[in-house]
């Protein structure tokens, strides 16, 4: 009975459908027995597509991507701004976004390839590390979507055509009817133009151009009226004002350099060094250095090299204050102070005891070129035994660099300035550049700090001394 009743139940369904003329068969395909599947076979296939694409919904394949690990002592940073908008393929590896943090910025990228789906956060807005940030389809391209377009205007091309055939035969034909009588029309008007060519030709163009003529003008006249009341209204008495929030990284270095002028007994001592032999040294072997060794010679390499001299000599400035203990160190790992367009940064050169001048100009211009493409690890940046920040390059005179705790001290170089000065009796002309050192007077006494900087003065100035064993 229950078999009985089932057949007829889907017999007067089906009946029922093809009296109503509804297209959507296969919607009951699932409750319809195999043998039925012939006569569903010759249905239009429109609705399959459909009921297909509604089983695999983006919705339901698409992978969660959560905010990266980004360093120990990172928990929390600002989405900077999006790379890629939902229905963008990306492929795997490829940048989505960007995170500040109160150091570097990460980069967010794709773990696959796939097509964005959805987007969890805004820009600006906080986000933590493990946070869902947003939704990928998995997906090799966009030829899943390529076949599904394909198919489409083929299956319904065919459903038309059959309606066409079927049901919309009265519509096509007053359609022809009509393309007939538009072609009727422009012959008619053609004919009639005909004769009176000659006599048009000379009335027609005259108001045209003389409608066209004036329309230009006031758009002259109106586009530079407008441009010119625009400065001078902001011109006159403007007092505008503009709030932009402060970035992650800069509120850091803020509040590091308040704090080190907080913490620190900071003192500052200057000398001046005459320039002239390291510039005849550098004029001598930049090209035969930038040749062979495609770096540029510059004043950094023999500053950085003076220093870690003095800073064996005098191994307190490259000390540190822990708690109630002082560490000292026996490698320098030196801080370089790089200006960058989101603040100041001080990636560190590793272990430039052991570096030459080459090596170290090559360590710097890398660094340089990381912090000015916003590539700096969180590697780069961490540690640094001792600072040397050069403020020569924008044309400083003087000035009193700021400790970078938890350092001891830090070496300000300055812009170089011909001077007089007295040399074996007699006032000359010499290149001078003043160098300050700020240190910490907890850690360092004045005799010290003095004896450091009278130390790179002395390198500096003659060279040669940085081949022996000890200062002498």
């Amino acid at each position: 009975m229950l078999r009985t009743s089932s057949r007829a139940l889907a017999s007067s369904s089906t009946s029922a459908l093809r009296r109503s003329g509804v297209r959507t068969l296969t919607v009951a395909r699932d409750v319809v027995r195999p043998q039925q599947m012939s006569r569903l076979a010759l249905k239009p296939q429109s609705n399959l597509i459909f009921r297909s694409a509604f089983h695999s919904s983006s919705l339901l394949l698409a992978d969660t991507v959560k905010v990266p690990q980004m360093a120990e002592s990172i928990t929390e940073g600002t989405l900077k701004q999006w790379n890629k908008a939902v229905g963008d393929f990306v492929k795997q590896d490829e940048e989505i976004a960007t995170i500040e943090t109160d150091k570097i910025d990460v980069s967010v990228n794709a773990p696959f390839s796939g097509t964005i789906t959805e987007l969890l956060a805004e820009e600006d807005s906080t986000v933590a590390v493990g946070q869902d940030l947003l939704k990928i389809e998995p997906g090799e391209g966009s030829s899943g979507a390529a076949e599904a377009e394909k198919s489409q205007p083929s299956g319904a091309a065919k459903s038309e055509a059959k309606d066409a055939d079927q049901g919309n035969k009265d519509e096509a034909a007053p359609e022809s009817h009509k393309e007939k009588g538009a072609g009727e029309e422009v012959q008619k008007k053609q004919e009639e133009s005909a004769p009176g060519m000659k006599g048009n030709a000379e009335e027609k163009p005259a108001p045209r151009k003389e409608e066209s003529a004036p329309a230009p003008a006031p758009k002259k006249e109106e586009k530079p009226a407008k441009k010119e009341e625009a400065p001078k209204e902001r011109a006159v008495g403007s007092r505008n004002e503009t709030r932009v929030k402060m970035s992650r990284m800069r509120q850091t270095i803020a509040q590091r350099l308040k704090a080190s002028q907080n913490a620190a007994a900071s003192l500052t001592t200057f000398n001046e060094i005459d320039m002239s032999s390291l510039m005849e040294f550098r004029k001598l072997y930049k090209d035969g250095v930038l040749k062979n060794e495609g770096v540029k010679l510059g004043f950094m390499s023999a500053f950085a090299r003076a220093a870690v001299l003095a800073l064996r000599e005098i191994p307190a400035a490259n000390a540190s204050i822990e708690g109630d203990s002082i560490v000292y160190r026996d490698y320098v790992d030196l801080s370089v102070a790089v200006a960058t367009p989101k603040g100041l940064v001080t990636p560190v050169v590793r272990n430039a005891e052991g570096l030459g001048l080459v090596e170290i100009e090559k360590a710097i211009a890398e660094l340089g070129k990381k912090a000015r493409d916003n590539k700096l690890g969180i590697e780069d940046m961490s540690g640094g035994t001792f600072t040397i920040s050069n403020g020569g390059v924008f044309g400083s005179l003087y000035g009193t660099p700021i400790i970078n705790l938890p350092q001891a001290a830090v070496l300000g170089m300055h812009s170089i300035k011909e001077k007089p000065v007295v040399v074996d009796g007699q006032i000359v002309i010499r290149p001078i550049m003043v160098v300050a050192l700020t240190y910490d007077h907890r850690l360092l006494d004045g005799r010290e700090a003095v004896t450091f900087l009278v130390r790179i003065k002395e390198y500096i100035e003659d060279s040669r001394r940085m081949l022996l064993p000890s200062p002498v």
